[in-house]
Formats: C-alpha cells, structure tokens, sequence
C-alpha cells in the first residue's frame, strides 16, 4: 500500500475537525501506526515537501480568532507522482517532523464547538447554537490534558451588549450580531469572561463531520459500554423531527449516526450532565479507535473524496504546522496524565427565566475549584505527605449512604478507622441514586479530600464540591455500590 503525502495531511485534517482532543493525538497517532506499517512493509509516500511548504508561525496564544475555513491543499496543472519511500527512510534524521517541536510552556487551551446542523437540511437557518461545549487544555510542562464540559444551559452574561442568555447562544448570536470574529470569538469571550479561562484556539464542526469521520476511521464499528438503560422518545432526528432511540445496558458495537444518538440523548436522570460525560466517552473510544491502522488507512485513503461534503462543516483557526507540533506533545503525555470534568449539578443551582424556562445558575466559586482540578491537578507527592497535609486540616469527615444496601456506610466508616482515619458521623442521604462514590468539599480542605481519594483508589474527578446541603462544613464521602470492591479486598 502507497499512500500520497498530500493526502496523509488532508486526512489528518478532517480528523481535526471531529474533536479538539483527538486532533492533536491523531497526527502522532497517525505517524506511529505508519512506523508499524513499514515494519511490516507497507510503504508510505513522503510529505516531507508538504510540511516544508507550510508557513512557520510563533507559538504564542492568538488573540480572538477570526474564521477560517480548514484549507485543502491546492496544485496546478499536473501533480507528479510523489518518490515513494519506506518508513525506515523517513524516520531518520532527514525526519521532516524533526523541526517541530513545541517549546512554549504555557498551557494551550482549545475550545471545541458543535453546532446542531445537518448541511443535507435546508430550512434556511443561519444561525446556530451549540449543542456540546468542550475546553481541552494541554499542559507542555506537566505532560497532562484537561477536558472540562460546559453544559448549553448555563446562564451568562454574553458580552455582546445583549442580555444574559443561556452560554450555548453565544455562537448564533456572534454569528448574526456581526459580532468581530463571528459566533466562535463571541463563545470564546464569554468563557474567559464569566469563567476567567483563556482560550487560544477553536474547533466548529456539526454532525456531519462526526458521522462522517466515524465512519470513515471505523467502517467496523466503534465498541461503547453502555451502563444503564436510556430510552429516549424524542430524540431529534436529520430533519428536525423526532425519531425513538434505545439503548440496552452492556457493550455493543455502534456506527456514526448511532454513536452521535448516544453522545447527543438527554433522556437520563443527569440530562446534560450525563450527555457531557458520554461525549468524553466518544471521545476516548474515538482515539483508541484511531491508534489502529485500520482506522488511519481508512481516513487517508477516502480524505479526498469526503473534502467536498465537509468542507463547509468545519471552522478552526488551528494551524497545521501547531496540529503538527501539538500532536508531538501530546505523544508525550500518558493516558493517566488525562482529566476530565464536567460542570454538573454540584457546581450550578436550578432557576427558572422570567418565562419559566430552566436555566443553571453557576457557582462560579465551586467552578473554579473544578477548573483547577482538571487543568492544574495537585502536585505528586508521597502519601505520608499528603496525609501529613490532611491532618493539619483537621477537618471533620462524615459518610453518607447513597444505596440500598444496609450497613454501607457503617463498614466504610470501620474500613477507614483502620487506616487511622476518625469519621464523625455516618448516615444515609434522603433518597439513594446508587452512584458511584464521590468525595464532597464543604469548604476547602483540599488536603484532607486528596488524602481519602488516594487511600480509596478514587480518581481526581470524585472530589466534588458540597452543594446539596448534606453537611454544613468539613468533607462528606457518599459511598455507592463500588466500594463494596475496596471494602472486601482489605
């Protein structure tokens, strides 16, 4: 198999436009399974010529962007065919990528945008809103990535000189109020206004684009475990209808129309909040699924055939020479050095417009404590340290049972007086959910929160701030089913 340089780049660039977070992989990713192909002798065509062509740029931050639409690779006239060469010539220090390297070390921050729009419909709409907001941030310093979701409901002021609305009209209102930089620049200025974030670039695409990418990199299927039953009546479908969706509990293989119905349904108790985290699911699954060469074969050979459909769909102000440069960060940066977090109920509280319609009012207090444990996770050091940090604290330390299982809260509570760790109180919260354990902050006792996540095996994302109301003070644990697992292995 020979594949034309030009056509690696173009393919790489319409993975881009399906996820902030997988686009800087996927260049890496892409390279990597290209080194496995050779050795497995399967020759690649060099793009050596296309990197050297590209503009070189700064690495500092843009200001608010202006739209571009992703650029394909133009020539005139007749295109030699490109000198094929093995992968062992290419990864050598002739390597055109040799040069690309990223050596600011400030943190680099993404936002991604989709937009609920189907460019095969033609009801004559203009102006989008968005349907999923995402800001990943690259840390070049502490090799880490932190994905934080932003839920379309919450109310902010939108710096446009309009009234306050819900963040996902910040788009279609920069869009249609000729707002400078359009819908993307006026999203941006909303987020480093109302939650003090800075965002060097952006991401717009709509459903086509996924679709489209998903199936292309995964004509197989792409594999999703399902936790619980979501049973959505009124899931709206390509023409602004509605059309039933299902989905049974377990592992199951789902195509692109599929796989959007499944990051796209609110019909969960958690609504928008469940969504956001499917959504980080998708694209995990989705970047798994491109370490494969299957799924970078696909892409590449089709990219020219799909620029046509899609080239409308997506809008970014990435440079390919950054793409490049990021995607080598980032092959730097191991899975466990990847965060996640999204602004659920913990961090909003329900309210109602003046028409009556549900909105989220954020905590922006609780919002940046989330910000800075996504983005700028605690410093590595020893437990006994940690725990040293902890008890100067001296916080109180309650645990609430959020199941149905009797006594929970009792054996959690032994558990950690075990570990030398003294528990106030114990009981049961009003009506159980049977989530999985969660660690809540009624203050900051940042320490003592840290320590308990390390001794119970409970990842960053668990410690929550306190906003239902379940303590006045100190730190609650709310053990569900899955400490049972931690509780027999003593």
């Amino acid at each position: 198999m020979r594949i034309p340089g030009w056509l690696f780049i173009v393919g790489i660039l319409f993975f881009v436009a399906m996820t902030a977070l997988c686009s800087v992989v996927s260049f890496v990713g892409a390279r990597q399974v290209a080194i496995d192909a050779g050795e497995a002798g399967i020759e690649v065509a060099s793009f050596r010529d296309i990197l050297a062509a590209q503009p070189t740029s700064t690495i500092a931050p843009t200001p608010l962007p202006v739209e571009t639409q992703i650029p394909l690779p133009t020539v005139e006239g007749e295109t030699p065919e490109p000198t094929p060469i093995t992968v062992a010539e290419a990864n050598t220090d002739t390597d055109p990528l040799a040069g690309y390297e990223w050596n600011d070390p400030r943190q680099v921050r993404i936002l991604l945008l989709g937009i609920d729009q189907r460019t095969g419909v033609n009801d004559g709409e203009k102006f989008f809103r968005t349907d999923t907001m995402m800001v990943v941030n690259i840390d070049p310093v502490r090799k880490s990535i932190g994905i934080l979701s932003i839920p379309r409901d919450l109310w902010v002021d939108i710096p446009d000189g309009g009234p306050p609305a819900r963040i996902n009209t910040a788009n279609s209102r920069g869009d249609s109020g000729g707002y400078p930089g359009g819908g993307p620049a006026l999203a941006i200025a909303t987020i480093e206004d109302q939650l003090g974030l800075r965002v060097d670039y952006f991401l717009r695409v709509n459903f086509d684009v996924f679709t489209t990418i998903v199936d292309l990199i995964a004509p197989n299927e792409v594999e999703i475990c399902v936790s619980q039953v979501i049973d959505d009546p009124d899931y709206p479908d390509a023409g602004y209808g509605t059309t039933p969706v299902h989905f049974d509990p377990g592992c199951q293989k789902m195509d692109g129309e599929r796989l959007l119905q499944y990051a796209r349904t609110r019909a969960t108790q958690g609504s928008d909040f469940d969504r956001a985290r499917r959504q980080q699911e998708v694209l995990k699954a989705m970047q798994a699924q491109l370490a494969s060469l299957d799924g970078v074969g696909n892409l590449v050979a089709q990219a020219p055939s799909i620029y046509s459909e899609l080239a409308d769909s997506v809008v970014t102000n990435v440079p390919l020479d950054d793409i490049i440069r990021l995607g080598l960060l980032v092959r730097e940066i191991p899975s466990e050095n990847i965060h996640s977090g999204v602004i659920d109920n913990l961090y909003v509280q329900l309210g109602t417009t003046e028409t009556g319609d549900q909105i989220l009012i954020p905590n922006y207090n609780a919002i940046r404590q989330l910000i800075q444990q996504v983005f700028n996770p605690p410093e590595d050091l020893p437990l006994a340290e940690i725990r040293q940090r902890a008890l100067n604290e001296n916080a109180e330390i309650a645990i609430f049972n959020n199941t149905d299982i009797s006594g929970l809260a009792g054996q959690t509570r032994d558990w950690l007086a075990s570990q030398g760790i003294n528990v106030t109180a114990v009981g049961n919260v009003p009506e159980p959910t049977n989530t999985e354990t969660v660690i809540q902050d009624y203050g900051v006792n940042t320490w003592t929160t840290r320590y308990l996540a390390e001794l119970m095996g409970l990842p960053a994302e668990r410690i929550r701030p306190g906003a239902d109301g379940l303590a006045a003070k100190g730190v609650v644990i709310v053990v569900g089913s899955d400490i049972q697992s931690l509780l027999t292995s003593q």
